[in-house]
């Protein structure tokens, strides 16, 4: 188990979506948020204390949280201080980057040498099998998004707190390094070889009373050059009965990638289904679901009615305004 309360390291994160694993947990669990540490020219800030590791351990932090989410998932030789200094006042150090904690010679050895934990979130504890491609049953609802970040986690995290509220069954199923730190359980899915991830998805979602949903986290994007692997991996995997689709407006291009512009929701919403249903033929998309943080309250609440009246399908933003026409959405299944 990782030990609360955390520091979020939120080291020299160029922007906020950098900082998303941090922000996640400040979000979704803000009782384990006690401050962050910010490196010179970080462009992320949580609106939590500012701490540096003395003050965090006299303010009775257990471990420091690397929450950034950099390209490629590595550990930068510039935060390397920071996290020697936090292991030598009595700290553990949790990651979810594919640069493993424990890989790093000089960490490594200074943890064993001050008896201190390295927690490598992004690391397969199971032996998934291969997808079998097998109904279940149960029900399932999947985000599938335009872009990697757009909110996929955060519409999965708002739906089971909407079903669980009016007293369905539901249980979010975490599916990347943010959501496991939040629910401390999951499926690192990026992490997985990929001849196992849909049978990862299948062994997170198994067979389940007939009116339990199971919400699944959304990763990537079937559009996105980089990440679409991890996301065909959930929908077959996850053999949804519901997508939701999710989206960013007025990103200038995909995450990364400033040769690709983003795919319309029209787009996702046809591709997604039709591959959907070669594993669940009855799988439908029930609704849309908006990250509209960049916009106001009018201009929020404009584009959700917009959205809402060209597709036909419930559209929100779950986490400005709850998500509870998504969850209405999902009980006339």
């Amino acid at each position: 188990m990782i030990e609360t309360p955390y520091l979020l390291f939120l080291g020299d994160a160029p922007d906020s979506l950098a900082a998303k694993v941090a922000q996640g947990i400040k979000d979704w669990r803000p009782e384990n948020a006690r401050g962050q540490l910010r490196l010179e020219g970080c462009k992320a800030d949580l609106r939590l204390p500012d701490m540096t590791i003395a003050q965090a351990v006299e303010a009775g932090v257990k471990t420091l949280v690397i929450g950034v989410a950099n390209r490629g998932g590595v550990i930068s030789p510039m935060w390397k201080s920071v996290l020697l200094e936090a292991l030598d006042a009595g700290l553990d150090i949790a990651s979810g980057l594919h640069n493993l904690l424990r890989d790093e010679a000089d960490l490594a050895e200074k943890a064993k040498a001050t008896g201190r934990t390295l927690h490598d979130v992004r690391v397969p504890s199971v032996r998934y099998p291969i997808a079998n491609g097998k109904k279940r049953t149960g029900k399932r609802v999947l985000a599938v998004g335009t872009d990697c970040s757009v909110g996929k986690m955060y519409t999965g995290l708002c739906v089971e707190k909407a079903m669980l509220a009016r007293g369905r069954k539901a249980t979010f199923r975490a599916t990347g390094q943010t959501g496991i730190l939040i629910t401390g359980d999951g499926v690192p899915l990026d992490a997985v070889v990929a001849d196992f991830m849909a049978g990862a998805i299948e062994y997170l979602t198994p067979d389940n009373e007939a009116d339990h949903w199971d919400i699944i986290e959304g990763q990537g994007s079937l559009f996105h050059a980089s990440y679409s692997g991890v996301t065909m991996a959930l929908v077959h995997g996850g053999q949804p009965d519901a997508l939701i689709l999710c989206h960013e407006p007025n990103r200038p291009h995909m995450r990364g990638l400033p040769d690709y512009t983003l795919p319309s929701l029209e787009d996702v919403r046809d591709v997604a289904l039709r591959l959907a249903r070669v594993v669940n033929p009855v799988c439908q998309v029930v609704g849309v679901s908006l990250n509209t943080s960049a916009l106001s309250d009018e201009e929020a609440l404009a584009l959700c009615k917009e959205t809402e009246d060209r597709l036909g399908l419930a559209t929100i933003d779950p986490f400005r305004h709850g998500a509870e026409k998504l969850a209405d959405a999902l009980d006339a299944l």
